[in-house]
C-alpha cells in the first residue's frame, strides 16, 4: 500500500539552522525537497572524501574473495589516509599486472629466436658491424646480396624469420622486425620478479582487510554528513529566516509538530498538490513485502498517485517462476543454493526477504515439477513410467489454452482495479467492458492459435465490451464526443488487448525450451554411456552437469525477462502504472 503523505514546511532562524537540522535528523520522518542546488568547499570536501572511501572498500571488497582464515582485529589510524594507500597499492598492482601481461606477450613473440642481448648490437655498430632482423620470403633468400650474411632463424609458412648481418647500414625490401629492448632471459628474470612483487602487494592489500568495517562505518558517517550539508544548503532563505520544505507519512505530522513546538519552528503541513514530486512510501505486510528486493533490483518505484500492484506481482511473479522454470529438480537446486547462502551471508545482510522470496520461488518450480513430472528433464520420468500427477498437465494445447487462461485472468485483475477505484463514477463501466473484450481475445485466441471452437456467448462479450468502452471510457452530456472518444480508445487498445493476451504463451514455450534442452543432453549422455566403458561413461556424467548447469543458469535469465515482463508491461499497461515515482527517503542521521 502507498502511504498517504503530508507537504510540510519548517521555518527556522537562520543561526539556529545547523542545530535544528540535527533534530530533525534524529526524527528522521521528513523527505526533504532541495530549494536549489545544494553547493559549497563543505560539500565538494565530502565528496572528495566519500569517492577515496568507497574506492579503498571496493578494492578491499575484492581483496577479500577467496580469504577464508579469519581476519584480524579492528584497526583504528587516518582512514582517509589508509584509503590513499589502499588505492595506491592497488594501482601499483595493476600496473605490474599489465606489465606482465606484455612481458608474457613479448616472451612468446621472441622466444623462437633464442635469447640474445639486444644491446650488443649497439656495440657491434660502433665497429660498423650491424645487425637486422627481417621476415624474408623463402623464394626471395637465394636473391640477397653477396655482402651481407643471413642467418636463418625459424619459418612461419612462406616467411623465413632472418638475422641479416653486414659492415655498413642494411636496408631490405622487406619487414623488418624492432629489436626487443631486452633479451629473453631478462625477460624472464623481470616476469619472475613482477610476480613476487604482485603477491608482496595483494598480501600488504590482505594486512588492510582488518580496516574493512571501520571504513564501512566511515563511509556511513560521510554520507550523513553529506545528507546533513545538502539539506542545510538546499534551503529556502529569506533574510535571517530559512525554511525547509519537505514530505513526511501522514501518521507522523503530528511528531512533526510536537517536535516543531518544543524547538520553537515555525510548521506549516497541507496535502500535496498535483504538480508536486511526492516520494512514494509502501508498507506492505511481511508476505507482500517478499517482492521489495525485486522492485528495487529493477530500480521499480510506482508513483506517489498510482497503484501499488506487489499483492498481484508477487503472486504472478511466483506462479510465473514455477511455469518458466518448470523442474522440480532445478527448484530444489535454487532451495538448496539459497539455503547455503542463507546460511553463510545471512548475518551480514539486514534485509533478508530476498531469501525467504527464493525460498517460495523454488517451491514453486518445485511444485510444477511435480505435478508435470519433470526433474531434471521429463522424457527419462516418462521412459521409466512416471507420468504427471495431473496428467492434462502433459497435454501441450492444455498448456497453452492455460497460459491463455492466465493472462485473461491477470488482465481481468487490472482493469478491475481500475474499476474498483473509479467506482461509482460512470466511467468505471468501461473497464467491465474491457474485462469482456479481454474474455472475448482468450477465445478468439483459442479458436485461432488452437483450433477451439468460437463459443457463441463469445460475440455477446465483444459486443457488450464495445459498447461499455464507446460510452463509458469519458462520458460527457455532448454524445458525439463520448463516442468519438470511445471509439478512438478502441482503435488505439483493441489490438493491443488480443496482442497482450497472446503474449502469455511466452510461458509455456520458454518452460517447453528449458524441457526440451534437458532432454536432448540425457539424451545425448545416454548415448555415450551406453559405449559402457569408463572413458564414455564420466563423458556421459560431464554432458549431463554442463547441460543442466546451463539451464539452471539460464532458468532465471528467463524469468527475470519475461515473468517480469508480464508484470511491468503487460499488466501494468491495463491498470495504468508507469513506474514514475521515487522512494520515500527521509532525512534522518541513522539512514545509511
Amino acid at each position: 500500500m502507498i502511504v498517504a503523505m503530508k507537504k510540510a514546511f519548517l521555518l527556522l532562524q537562520k543561526n539556529h539552522a545547523q542545530e535544528a537540522l540535527v533534530n530533525l535528523a534524529t526524527l528522521g520522518v521528513m523527505h526533504v525537497e532541495h530549494q536549489h542546488p545544494p553547493v559549497g568547499l563543505e560539500l565538494n570536501e565530502i565528496n572528495d572524501q566519500l569517492a577515496i572511501i568507497e574506492q579503498a572498500l571496493l578494492i578491499l571488497s575484492v581483496a577479500a574473495l577467496g580469504k577464508s582464515q579469519p581476519l584480524p582485529d579492528q584497526k583504528t589510524g587516518d582512514l582517509l589516509f589508509i584509503s590513499r594507500h589502499i588505492i595506491d597499492l592497488q594501482k601499483r598492482l595493476e600496473q605490474l599486472k599489465e606489465y606482465s601481461v606484455t612481458l608474457t606477450s613479448l616472451i612468446n613473440q621472441w622466444f623462437p629466436w633464442g635469447d640474445f642481448d639486444p644491446q650488443e648490437t649497439k656495440q657491434l655498430a660502433q665497429k660498423n658491424i650491424y645487425v637486422k632482423l627481417y621476415q624474408i620470403p623463402k623464394e626471395q633468400l637465394k636473391s640477397l646480396p653477396q655482402e651481407i650474411t643471413v642467418r636463418e632463424i625459424f619459418s612461419e609458412g612462406s616467411m623465413q624469420n632472418c638475422a641479416v648481418f653486414g659492415y655498413g647500414e642494411i636496408n631490405l625490401p622487406f619487414r623488418e622486425l624492432e629489436l626487443p629492448k631486452m633479451s629473453l632471459s631478462r625477460m624472464r628474470q623481470r616476469l619472475s620478479e613482477d610476480a613476487r612483487m604482485i603477491f608482496s602487494l595483494k598480501e600488504q592489500l590482505s594486512q588492510y582487510l582488518s580496516y574493512q568495517d571501520n571504513l564501512t562505518v566511515e563511509k556511513s558517517a560521510l554520507i550523513n554528513k553529506k545528507d546533513f550539508y545538502e539539506v542545510l544548503k538546499g534551503m529556502g532563505q529569506a533574510d535571517q529566516l530559512v525554511y525547509v520544505k519537505g514530505y513526511i507519512p501522514v501518521d507522523a505530522e503530528r511528531m512533526l509538530i510536537l517536535e516543531a513546538k518544543k524547538n520553537g519552528w515555525g510548521i506549516f503541513t497541507c496535502l500535496p498538490q498535483e504538480e508536486d514530486a511526492v516520494p512514494t512510501l509502501l508498507r506492505n505486510p511481511a508476505w507482500i513485502s517478499l517482492i521489495k528486493p525485486l522492485l528495487k533490483l529493477l530500480e521499480l518505484v510506482p508513483g506517489y498517485n498510482e497503484i501499488d500492484i506487489s499483492p498481484l506481482f508477487i503472486i504472478f511473479f511466483s506462479l510465473f517462476f514455477g511455469i518458466l522454470i518448470g523442474d522440480a529438480g532445478y527448484g530444489a537446486v535454487y532451495f538448496l543454493l539459497n539455503f547455503w547462502l542463507h546460511r553463510k551471508f545471512g548475518h551480514k545482510v539486514k534485509d533478508k526477504s530476498v531469501f525467504f522470496l527464493f525460498y517460495i520461488l523454488s517451491f514453486c518450480a518445485i511444485i510444477w515439477g511435480f505435478l508435470t513430472a519433470t526433474f531434471f528433464g521429463q522424457e527419462w520420468l516418462l521412459y521409466l513410467g512416471i507420468k504427471p500427477l495431473i496428467p492434462i498437465l502433459g497435454n501441450t494445447a492444455f498448456i497453452q489454452a492455460l497460459c491463455f487462461f492466465i493472462g485473461a485472468l491477470h488482465l481481468s485483475f487490472a482493469h478491475s482495479w481500475r474499476a474498483m477505484l473509479k467506482a461509482p463514477a460512470l466511467i468505471a463501466l468501461a473497464e467491465l467492458g474491457w474485462i469482456c473484450i479481454i474474455w472475448a481475445v482468450f477465445f478468439l485466441a483459442k479458436n485461432l492459435i488452437l483450433g477451439d471452437v468460437f463459443p457463441g456467448f463469445g460475440k455477446g462479450l465483444i459486443i457488450t465490451g464495445l459498447f461499455l468502452v464507446l460510452f463509458f471510457t469519458s462520458p460527457q452530456k455532448n454524445i458525439f464526443k463520448t463516442i468519438g472518444e470511445g471509439l478512438a480508445t478502441i482503435a488505439l487498445s483493441l489490438v493491443n488487448n488480443f496482442t497482450d493476451v497472446v503474449s502469455y504463451i511466452r510461458l509455456f514455450a520458454v518452460g517447453l525450451a528449458g524441457v526440451a534442452i534437458a532432454d536432448a543432453f540425457n539424451s545425448m549422455a545416454a548415448g555415450v554411456f551406453r559405449k559402457g566403458d569408463w572413458l564414455t561413461i564420466i563423458s556421459a556424467a560431464l554432458i549431463v552437469i554442463f547441460g543442466h548447469t546451463l539451464n539452471i543458469i539460464l532458468g532465471p535469465m528467463s524469468v527475470l525477462v519475461h515473468g517480469v515482463r508480464l508484470n511491468v508491461l503487460e499488466f501494468c499497461s491495463h491498470v495504468s502504472v508507469t513506474w514514475s515515482g521515487f522512494a520515500y527517503k527521509p532525512f534522518s542521521k541513522n539512514r545509511n
